[in-house]
């Protein structure tokens, strides 16, 4: 589902049914890592993103995120613990850090993705909205919103939503299915979510602001039902760029390596059903669509190697292996 450098070059990869593996710098040795908390991987659910801390040199901390069945339904949880090497690698010292709010039931649109701001005092955690619609403009709920946490999981949200008797994590809201968020260099926090049917977006995410779903879409429903577009309602914050049919965003970043040099400050999203890896060209808090080259696989999630190279990770499905690529210059 995701994964993430150590500093030697290793990696760290989620899988959906709740692995965790330290796989080695060349690819050839897998290893599962101990300590898991248990994971509800139905539908949607999963062992879901997995980053580093800011501090990870010093502490070993890793921040993770996972489904889990609990009062009143399903939900998705933000944790971090301590990684602890060697021949058994495991998770220590787990700690609980944030829930979503309310729990729910089905298995779908979870979010999970996990970003670290500028600060490296703050960590942000995307809630979708559960397939449930109207928790995205409740502003109770922390579903179909943007959260804005302090590294201990503690609620620092928009100041301004809180003053107004939003749930004091939300940062933004009016978001459906959050599948990738990312900070680029400039400070800027983009995020990409997908959409019903059609309407999937990138948005930069600006504190306080709505979003629009489910009030408005470039999609519609998938029973056919029409959604206002965007541009019906300005008041609305609109997405950068959106895509109608669709591509299914999976994983996100902002590209700061040197290997490609043209791209960068360029996001890169993943794109499960168009089976792509998909270029928006960014310039300061601009977007517009880029390239996209075919995959041949659902590509789940995207990442930035230590060396500027482009990593894929593909979404197996239906009970079929998923690969780890590596994308360089030719």
């Amino acid at each position: 589902w995701s994964m993430t450098f150590l500093p030697d070059g290793r990696m760290l990869v989620t899988e959906k049914a709740g692995k965790l593996i330290l796989l080695s710098a060349d690819g050839k040795t897998k290893t599962e890592v101990s300590g898991v908390p248990a994971v509800d991987s139905a539908g949607q659910g999963a062992l879901k993103e997995i980053v580093l801390a800011p501090d990870y040199a010093k502490s070993k901390r890793v921040y993770f995120s996972f489904s889990e069945a609990g009062p009143g339904g399903k939900g998705v949880v933000l944790a971090r613990a301590v990684l602890t090497d060697g021949a058994a690698p495991a998770l220590t010292k787990v700690e609980r850090l944030f829930q979503a709010a309310p729990y729910v039931e089905g298995s779908g649109h979870y979010s999970g993705r996990i970003a670290f701001a500028p600060d490296g005092k703050h960590v942000f955690f995307a809630n979708g909205e559960r397939q449930k619609f109207d928790p995205a403009q409740d502003p109770k709920s922390t579903l179909g919103k943007m959260l804005r946490l302090t590294l201990d999981g503690k609620p620092a949200g928009d100041p301004g939503l809180t003053a107004k008797g939003f749930h004091p994590a939300v940062w933004s809201y009016g978001h459906r299915n959050l599948l990738g968020i990312a900070f680029d260099s400039a400070g800027n926090l983009w995020e990409q979510e997908m959409g019903p049917k059609g309407g999937d977006e990138v948005n930069l995410v600006l504190p306080g602001r709505n979003y629009g779903y489910p009030i408005v879409s470039d999609g519609d429903h998938y029973d056919g039902r029409d959604i206002p577009d965007h541009s019906t309602r300005p008041e609305f914050e609109a997405p950068k760029v959106s895509w109608n049919p669709a591509i299914s965003p999976g994983g996100l970043i902002a590209y700061s390596g040197k290997m490609f040099p043209q791209w960068k400050g360029d996001l890169f999203i993943g794109g499960l059903s168009s089976q792509a890896l998909i270029r928006v060209d960014v310039t300061g808090t601009s977007a517009a669509k880029g390239d996209q080259w075919s995959m041949g696989a659902r590509i789940r999630e995207v990442e930035e190697g230590p060396d500027g190279a482009i990593w894929l990770l593909e979404d197996g499905g239906r009970g079929a292996e998923g690969r780890l690529l590596k994308l360089t210059r030719k």
